[in-house]
C-alpha cells in the first residue's frame, strides 16, 4: 500500500493516517516504518512488541545516531551507499538527515559522488528504486508505470548517455533520476510517494560495460534513429495515460537529443530539461547577482567555451534577459561568442547542428578586425576581438581555461566574471584559485559542484556554486501546484530573477553569487510561489488568487516528521 499523499504539514505538525499492514509489513515500508521511533500506543496498535528494541527514540535521537554512523565510513562512495540504505528502510528519516544537513550531505547523494554510483551501479546494486523501461518494453509501459505508483506528480527520465562529465553509463544512469528526484524531496518537500526515476535503457556503446557479466542493463548497442525515438514515444505516450499531468523532468540526455526530446514534447505535456533550461537559469541568476549594482548585464560580452546543450541553455537564458533589458535581438545575438573544440561557432562553419545555429556569428566581424582564419579557432584571439567580460565553461574538459585566456578576459573589466561550470571538479574548466590569482582576486568566480574558500590576493574569498539544485525544485514544486499545462522559458526567466533577487549584499560582499546550500527550502519555496504566479498570469495554470498562492505552496512542501499511525478497521 501507499502512504496518505501528504503526512505533514510544512510547519512538521504531524497528520494521522489510516494503516492496514501490521508487524514486519508495516516495518517493511519506508515511508511508514519510524524504526525505534515507534510509540508504545503504536506497537501496541500494529503488534510490534518484540519486533523493536524496547527503548522509543525520538526522530532528533535517530537523526543524531545516522549522522554518526554515516560519518564513520571510509569513503564517499561507502557514504552514498549507506545514505540509500537508510532510505530504503526509512524514508522520513532519510529526508530529515538529509534536509538538516544539506551542506554536507548534498555532494553524497548528488554531485559528485553520484557519478561514482553510476559507474559502479551493477557492483553495488542493491534494491531496485525507479524503473527502467528497454526497447523490449515498447508494449508495456503503461503496466510498468502502473506498478510503480498511484498518484505520481513528478517524473525524472534519462536516457543515460550524458551522465554529468562521465558520458554513457548504460542502467547505471538511473542513479541520476534517484539523486534528483531527492533534492527535489529535501529542498521543495515534494512528497517522496508522488515521484518515480526512469532510465530509458536503450542501451549504451561502453564496451567495458557491455563486457562486464556483471552488467544488469540492456545488454546492446545504443538504439539510435527510429528506434531510439520509438521508444520516447512510447513512453510519452504511457505518462499521459498513466499519470495524465504528471511533469517530466528530461535529465542527462546527450545535446542534440536534448534539444530535440524538449522541442518535441514540451507542448505535449509539462516538462522540460534542467541540463539546458535549468542550467540557463541558475547561471543567469548568478550573472545578475553579480551585476546587480550596474542594473543589469547590458555592458557585458559573453564567451562562452563548450558550444553543448548545457552553453546553449544559458546563452539563450543570456539573450533573453539582454532582450528583456531594452536591448536589439541582434545586439543581444552579438553580445554572445560560442566556441566548440572546432573553434569559433560562426555562419560559414560546414554541417553546423541546428541547435547551434542560433549563436553562430558573421567570421567576417572577426577577420575584418584583423584575425586571419586559423585564429578563429584561438579562444584568447576571439576574446580579444569580442571584449569579453564574462567567460562561462560547459566543456567537462579540465584546463580549459587557460591563464591567458582569464588574463585577456579581465583586461576588458574592472570586475570579470569567470564561471568554470563543469563537475566534478576534475572536470572544470580551471580552478578558483587561479581564476582568482590570474586576475589580481578582481574576478568573480562561480563553480558548477562545491568548492572550498580561497585566500586570494583581496582576501578571503567565497566560491558560490551554481548549481542547478537552486533552479529546479522551486520550477518542480511551482509547476505541480499551479497545475500548469506547460513548462515555459519565461518561468525559468522568472526563477533566476528570484534566485538573484536572494542572494544577499553581504553574500555578495564575500565574493559568492548564491545563497547558502542550506538555505534551499527557502529558495525552492520562493522559486515555486513566482512559478506558480507566472503560470496563472499566462493563463497555463489555474486561478490561484495572490493571497492564496503562499498557503497553496506551503500545503504542498512535504516536511519530513513521522505521522500518527491509526490502524484501519
Amino acid at each position: 500500500m501507499h502512504a496518505e499523499a501528504t503526512v505533514a504539514v510544512a510547519d512538521g505538525t504531524p497528520r494521522r493516517v489510516v494503516v492496514g499492514s501490521r508487524g514486519h509489513d508495516l516495518i517493511a515500508q519506508p515511508l511508514l516504518n519510524k524504526g525505534a521511533a515507534f510509540t508504545s500506543r503504536e506497537r501496541d496498535a500494529f503488534g510490534l512488541h518484540g519486533l523493536l528494541p524496547a527503548g522509543v527514540a525520538t526522530i532528533d535521537e535517530q537523526v543524531a545516531l545516522e549522522l554518526e554512523h554515516v560519518r564513520r565510513k571510509a569513503d564517499d562512495l561507502e557514504r552514498y551507499i549507506g545514505l540509500a540504505a537508510l532510505q530504503d528502510r526509512n524514508e522520513t528519516l532519510f529526508y530529515r538527515l538529509l534536509v538538516e544537513n544539506l551542506e554536507e550531505f548534498l555532494p553524497i547523494v548528488y554531485t559528485p559522488t553520484v557519478g561514482l554510483a553510476c559507474q559502479q551501479f551493477s557492483h553495488t546494486f542493491r534494491r531496485p528504486r525507479g524503473v527502467w523501461i528497454t526497447p523490449d518494453d515498447v508494449g508495456r509501459i503503461d503496466a510498468i508505470l502502473r506498478s510503480a505508483g498511484d498518484d505520481i506528480r513528478l517524473i525524472v527520465v534519462t536516457d543515460n548517455e550524458r551522465i554529468l562529465g562521465l558520458g554513457d553509463q548504460g542502467a547505471g544512469g538511473i542513479a541520476i533520476p534517484v539523486g534528483k528526484l531527492a533534492l527535489y524531496t529535501a529542498a521543495a518537500g515534494i512528497y517522496p510517494a508522488q515521484t518515480l526515476p526512469v532510465s530509458l535503457d536503450v542501451g549504451t556503446d561502453r564496451q567495458e560495460l557491455l563486457d562486464d557479466p556483471l552488467y544488469l542493463g540492456h545488454r546492446a548497442p545504443r538504439s539510435r534513429g527510429a528506434a531510439y525515438a520509438a521508444v520516447v514515444e512510447a513512453f510519452v505516450g504511457a505518462v499521459t495515460r498513466v499519470f495524465p499531468g504528471a511533469v517530466v523532468q528530461w535529465e542527462d540526455f546527450k545535446q542534440h537529443n536534448a534539444v530535440r526530446v524538449l522541442d518535441a514534447y514540451r507542448h505535449r505535456l509539462p516538462s522540460f530539461n534542467d541540463d539546458v533550461q535549468g542550467t540557463g537559469a541558475v547561471v543567469l541568476a548568478g550573472l545578475l547577482a553579480a551585476r546587480r549594482k550596474r542594473g543589469g548585464l547590458t555592458s557585458d560580452r559573453f564567451m562562452f567555451i563548450g558550444a553543448g546543450g548545457a552553453a546553449i541553455g544559458i546563452a539563450a537564458m543570456v539573450r533573453r534577459e539582454l532582450v528583456a533589458e531594452g536591448m536589439d535581438p541582434g545586439a543581444a545575438s552579438a553580445a554572445i561568442v560560442m566556441l566548440d573544440s572546432h573553434g569559433l561557432i560562426h555562419t560559414a562553419r560546414p554541417e553546423l547542428p541546428e541547435d547551434q545555429r542560433p549563436f553562430a556569428v558573421d567570421p567576417v566581424r572577426f577577420l575584418e578586425a584583423g584575425l586571419s582564419p586559423s585564429q578563429l579557432v584561438d579562444p584568447v584571439a576571439i576574446a580579444r576581438i569580442s571584449r569579453a567580460t564574462v567567460l562561462i565553461g560547459a566543456t567537462a574538459c579540465s584546463g580549459a581555461f587557460s591563464e591567458a585566456l582569464v588574463r585577456e578576459v579581465a583586461l576588458h573589466d574592472p570586475v570579470p566574471i569567470v564561471l568554470p561550470l563543469s563537475n566534478p571538479g576534475s572536470c572544470a574548466e580551471a580552478r578558483p584559485e587561479d581564476v582568482l590569482a590570474w586576475t589580481d582576486g578582481r574576478a568573480l568566480v562561480a563553480a558548477g559542484g562545491p568548492s572550498r574558500e580561497v585566500d586570494g590576493p583581496a582576501g578571503m574569498r567565497v566560491i558560490g556554486q551554481a548549481n542547478n539544485i537552486f533552479i529546479f525544485p522551486g520550477i518542480g514544486l511551482g509547476t505541480i501546484v499551479a497545475e500548469a499545462l506547460e513548462v515555459t522559458d519565461d518561468m525559468f526567466l522568472v526563477a533566476a530573477h528570484e534566485l538573484a533577487g536572494l542572494t544577499s549584499d553581504e553574500r555578495l560582499g564575500t565574493g559568492a553569487l548564491y545563497p547558502r546550500i542550506d538555505d534551499l527550502r527557502a529558495v525552492a519555496r520562493a522559486i515555486a510561489i513566482a512559478v506558480v504566479r507566472e503560470a496563472r498570469d499566462r493563463g497555463l495554470g489555474r486561478h490561484i488568487a495572490d493571497g492564496d498562492i503562499v498557503a497553496a505552496v506551503d500545503r504542498a512542501m512535504w516536511w519530513p516528521e513521522y505521522a500518527l499511525l491509526e490502524p484501519a478497521n
